[in-house]
């Protein structure tokens, strides 16, 4: 793991304003997370972490303090330079896979690459790396409906991993596998972190946020 910090949260607090009054999500977060870190947030349903992770992948904004990425004022951003950082700096696994069902495994992981001006050639070429990285190039022209639960986290993994991104923000990514392909994720995790990768992960499950280098309790919203 490097010094140099890759995410800097400093006093950072989601509010939301309903019937019954405003509601704090998360409340006066402090956290880095250098490049090369392999970082777990856990903790309960409710207790802000998909908030806290829909704002470190520049899918919502905070309501005050600061978010500072690989040098990006967060705040300052507009929403086209929000969509171009998430472009390049941030791979997304998600627990429903997100996979589309009428593209290919290949079409899905070279998607991203789209939104560059890059040859189609040069796309499938990255996207066959990025498959073979996860164990999954055989199944390149299969369909996501044809695979299961495992492989499509993996094909997962590959999309996120096609725009070699700064880190990669994994939501639950074992919430709907069998104990067996969740192990087998969490394995995958371990190699691309031992490569260098920097992985920041919201878990439930103590046995897989134990498998981190590191361990961030978030609780009604505070950092414990």
């Amino acid at each position: 793991m490097s010094d140099k910090a890759l995410i800097q949260l400093t006093a950072l607090t989601k509010s939301f304003t309903t019937d019954a009054g405003v509601i704090s999500a998360i409340k006066d977060i402090n956290l880095t997370i250098n490049a090369g870190d392999y970082l777990s947030i856990s903790g309960p349903s409710g207790c802000g972490k998909s908030t806290l992770m829909s704002i470190l992948g520049l899918l919502d904004n905070s309501s005050s303090g600061e978010y500072l990425l690989n040098g990006h004022q967060a705040h300052a951003l507009d929403v086209y330079q929000r969509a171009e950082i998430r472009n390049r700096e941030i791979g997304f696994v998600f627990q429903a896979f997100n996979l589309i069902g009428d593209m290919t495994v290949l079409e899905n992981v070279a998607l991203p690459l789209s939104y560059r001006n890059m040859k189609k050639a040069d796309r499938i070429e990255i996207a066959m790396a990025s498959l073979e990285k996860v164990h999954m190039a055989e199944r390149a022209n299969f369909y996501p409906a044809q695979l299961s639960g495992g492989q499509q986290q993996r094909v997962a993994v590959a999309r996120s991993l096609v725009i070699d991104p700064s880190i990669l923000l994994a939501d639950e990514p074992t919430g709907n596998l069998d104990s067996k392909n969740a192990g087998a994720i969490m394995d995958l995790f371990d190699e691309l972190n031992e490569e260098g990768r920097t992985i920041c992960m919201v878990t439930h499950d103590a046995r897989f946020a134990e498998r981190s280098r590191r361990i961030v309790q978030l609780d009604d919203g505070l950092l414990r």
